[in-house]
């Protein structure tokens, strides 16, 4: 296990380093999950070891710190990982992404574009949250804040579930509540707009299942690849572990 520190209060980020060959390869979770968790099979498929990987958890999440007086806007999440990225050495990453991790990647390949040269975003978040939330949704959002600290932490275990919840309940009640709360709002301008902009190879993997995602056209478009992926649900690398390895080597030219 590694650290950096990327707050002007000493808060560590934390990340799982597994040794190989640069350019590195991050990979970043979603919303209530933790990169070691989630990331952990993926990483040692024999189609995508040999690469120098950081298995990293987002600030307030896993194993990272979780201060109480952090903004955890998308961006400044984005600016943290950067700071850690610096901080270990790490530039022209390959970044792999799920859901909110894959917003969390956008940023920081538009803020710090030097830290990032390949994009592979995994059934990631592109737009606002619907003001009704959608099934499987942790819904978090539709609380205030002093409701969710009072108690809708615990209606909330309620409606994710216990495989959500064993990573979710490591996260710091703020910090949760706080980055669900940015992610349903989005970002201006919109993600899918700055997704669009950049230059790196990007690739956006989704269930087949769902179809297409929202704007692929656009997306296609401005040279994101959209892949689909065969059984499976948002959490590809989880259910198709294998379907999962062959598209992201593809995607990574590895």
């Amino acid at each position: 296990m590694r650290h950096a520190l990327v707050t002007p209060n000493a808060d560590r980020i934390r990340w799982v380093e597994i040794p190989g060959e640069e350019p590195a390869r991050l990979y970043l979770h979603g919303l209530g999950a933790s990169s070691p968790v989630y990331w952990a099979a993926a990483a040692a498929h024999p189609l995508l070891t040999g690469r120098r990987s950081l298995l990293l958890d987002l600030l307030g999440f896993g194993i990272s710190d979780r201060p109480t007086d952090f903004t955890y806007t998308l961006e400044a999440h984005a600016d943290a990982v950067a700071t850690a990225l610096e901080a270990a050495g790490v530039t022209q990453a390959e970044v792999v992404a799920h859901s909110l991790g894959g917003a969390v990647a956008i940023l920081l390949a538009a803020r710090h574009p030097r830290l990032v040269s390949k994009l592979l975003l995994v059934d990631a978040v592109l737009d606002p949250a619907p003001p009704v939330p959608e099934p499987g949704s942790s819904a978090i959002h539709t609380f205030t804040e002093p409701e969710f600290l009072a108690d809708g932490w615990w209606r909330t275990e309620q409606r994710v579930g216990p495989e959500w919840w064993a990573t979710m309940r490591l996260a710091g009640r703020q910090a949760l509540y706080r980055t669900a709360v940015h992610r349903a709002r989005g970002t201006a301008p919109a993600l899918r707009e700055q997704l669009e902009g950049l230059s790196v190879p990007r690739t956006f993997l989704h269930p087949a299942a769902d179809g297409a995602p929202a704007g692929a056209e656009r997306l296609t478009a401005s040279g994101v690849t959209i892949r689909a992926v065969p059984d499976c649900g948002h959490n590809i690398m989880l259910d198709n572990p294998e379907a999962f390895a062959s598209a992201a080597a593809e995607a990574l030219g590895h």
